[in-house]
Order: structure tokens, then C-alpha cells, then sequence
């Protein structure tokens, strides 16, 4: 039986366009999201081709199978866009984050690349899956700044690494076995700036869909573009 799931994205309060993007394949057990950047619609060309790329896989695959396919796509993707910037010139860049959660069986991994996040409800207790790739987590995993200073430093929006940015792709990944009552989120960066990590918890315990979530985000402030996708295991 394919795991539930459903999903939501807004442009938010104050951006006039959406750059992020999902994939909400329960039928592949694969799921994503991506948040595109660069400026001038360039994220709104990552974060499409990211969903493309990786909405396209076909079914069948083994556990394996999926694992490189979503790799090698995300390779794929990663060469175009820069191969399109570059074209561009000027240094832009054309660039998007991408978190994506894999679940075969009894179990489940996690890729990502920026500051997109997972998290992951258990037994009660709300587990980030994810560790950011992002200037303030450097400055937080350092010790020169508190996880309550993050949230307001003036670059709390520089990534470190992104799908499309310079050099080599390098996505982080997480393994684990699945336990009875699991419960994942998917998000853009847009939800956790506006939620608290405990109101996210409060409302995936009393089962919240994405669309619930979405709605407060953007009541909250809606900063930035908004996505959830939310995935019962």
C-alpha cells in the first residue's frame, strides 16, 4: 500500500510570483520540494525543471534503481542550469534547493541540497531530518550565533549549496527504518521563517494537511513563496 499523502503551494503575502515547486508521487513513494532562486524568474526555470526531471520517473524501479535515478536527474538538472547561466552571462546564477524524501517498504531516505527542510513526526516528538545548507547554520554549528539570532540575521537567506549553483553537485543523505505512525513534512524555507518548530509539531499531531499549513504560513506573515507536502507513512 502506497504511503498518504497531499501537498500545497502559494505564492505567499508578498512576492508576486511562486519560484517553488513538488513532486507528490505516492504512487513512486517519491516526494519533493524545491525552492528556486536567482531572481528575475530564474527560480521559477530551477525549480520547474527539478520537478520535471524528477516527476518523470518511471514506475517500477527498485529501491536501488530509484535511489540513482533521482540522483542522476538531479545531476542532469544541476549541469543545465548552469550551462544556462552561463549562456546568460552577466554571473547570474539559476539556481534552486531541493529536498526529496524516498520511502520503500519499511523504510525511508532523504536527499537534499540547501535549506529547503524535512521533518519528521514520531511517536509525539518533531525531528528536523535535514540540516541546512546555509550561511547562519554554518555561523549556528560554529557557535558564533544562536539558533534564535539565525532567524533574524540579515543573510538568513544565502545557501550554500543548491541545484544549479557553482561547481560540484553535493546532496546530503539520510537513512533510516520507518516507525509505526510516521508523519513527514516537506517545506520550503517560507513556512518554518513564519512557524514555530512547536505550532508545526502541534498541528502535524492533530493531523493537519498541507493546505492547513500552507494558509498559516501565509496568515502568519508569508514572507516568502509557501510549500508543504505532507506524507503519512
Amino acid at each position: 500500500m502506497s504511503p498518504a499523502s497531499n501537498s500545497a503551494t502559494h505564492p505567499g503575502a508578498v512576492r508576486p510570483r511562486n519560484e517553488d515547486n513538488l513532486v507528490d508521487r505516492p504512487d513512486l513513494g517519491l516526494w519533493a520540494v524545491a525552492d528556486g532562486a536567482g531572481g528575475h524568474g530564474s527560480g521559477d526555470v530551477a525549480s520547474t525543471a527539478i520537478a520535471e526531471a524528477l516527476g518523470s520517473i518511471p514506475p517500477g524501479l527498485s529501491a536501488a534503481e530509484m535511489l540513482a535515478q533521482v540522483r542522476l536527474r538531479l545531476a542532469a538538472v544541476h549541469a543545465e542550469l548552469q550551462a544556462r547561466a552561463m549562456a546568460r552571462g552577466r554571473g547570474g546564477v539559476i539556481a534552486s534547493t531541493i529536498v526529496v524524501l524516498l520511502i520503500r517498504g519499511a523504510h525511508f531516505a532523504a536527499l537534499w541540497a540547501g535549506d529547503s527542510r524535512i521533518y519528521l513526526l514520531r511517536a509525539g516528538t518533531l525531528h528536523r531530518v535535514t540540516h541546512d545548507h546555509s550561511l547562519v547554520q554554518e555561523l549556528v554549528d560554529a557557535g558564533t550565533l544562536s539558533a534564535e539570532e539565525a532567524e533574524a540575521h540579515p543573510q538568513a537567506n544565502v545557501i550554500t549549496r543548491a541545484i544549479g549553483a557553482e561547481g560540484e553537485l553535493e546532496l546530503d543523505k539520510v537513512a533510516d527504518r520507518l516507525h509505526p505512525g510516521d508523519r513527514f513534512m516537506l517545506c520550503s524555507d517560507g513556512v518554518f521563517k513564519e512557524l514555530p518548530e512547536a505550532e508545526i509539531a502541534a498541528h502535524l499531531a492533530q493531523g493537519a494537511a498541507a493546505a492547513e499549513l500552507v494558509e498559516r504560513a501565509v496568515l502568519a506573515g508569508g514572507r516568502d513563496n509557501v510549500t508543504v507536502v505532507v506524507v503519512q507513512a
